[in-house]
């Protein structure tokens, strides 16, 4: 009984998790041979994940994190607007702005010229890559660490 009621708890506390990216990884890790001309997955310890171009940013914990803040990074200056005014990449935003980045901005930052410097549009499958990205990124521990050290360090 003690077993089964453990079992329950550990099934109810990884339901959320599922859910957070319901994209298949599998399929994601194949679609992303289209994203790596431009984009790579490396750790902040400098391990390659997936090799790619720079034309993009690094993908590497990309998921929750806030748009336009990779480190050393040039990004658009629309995509950082959009940042600032609180975009976070969840499944939903993610997915969202590659079926069309221009157009997902324009609608984000409610701005007709707002633009992007990504061409490139994704109309299926955006859930997948969101979910083979999303094993990509510092443990929760190490980024609860980094966000309590960004916010002491911002008082």
């Amino acid at each position: 009984m003690k077993q089964m009621f453990s079992t329950a708890i550990v099934i109810a506390l990884a339901l959320p998790g599922l859910a957070m990216a319901e994209g298949d990884a599998e399929k994601g890790q194949k679609a992303f041979n289209k994203c790596k001309s431009c984009h790579q997955i490396v750790s902040d310890e400098g391990e390659t994940i997936t090799k790619g171009g720079r034309t993009g940013p690094n993908l590497w914990g990309i998921t929750g994190r806030q748009a336009g803040t990779v480190e050393d990074f040039r990004y658009g200056d629309d995509l950082v607007a959009a940042g600032e005014a609180g975009l976070v990449w969840d499944e939903a935003q993610f997915t969202s702005y590659l079926e069309d980045p221009r157009g997902f901005l324009r609608e984000y930052l409610d701005d007709n010229k707002a633009k992007s410097k990504m061409a490139f549009r994704m109309k299926k499958g955006g859930e997948d890559v969101f979910a083979y990205l999303a094993q990509f990124g510092p443990a929760p521990s190490e980024a609860a660490e980094s966000d309590a050290a960004d916010t002491s360090s911002s008082d």
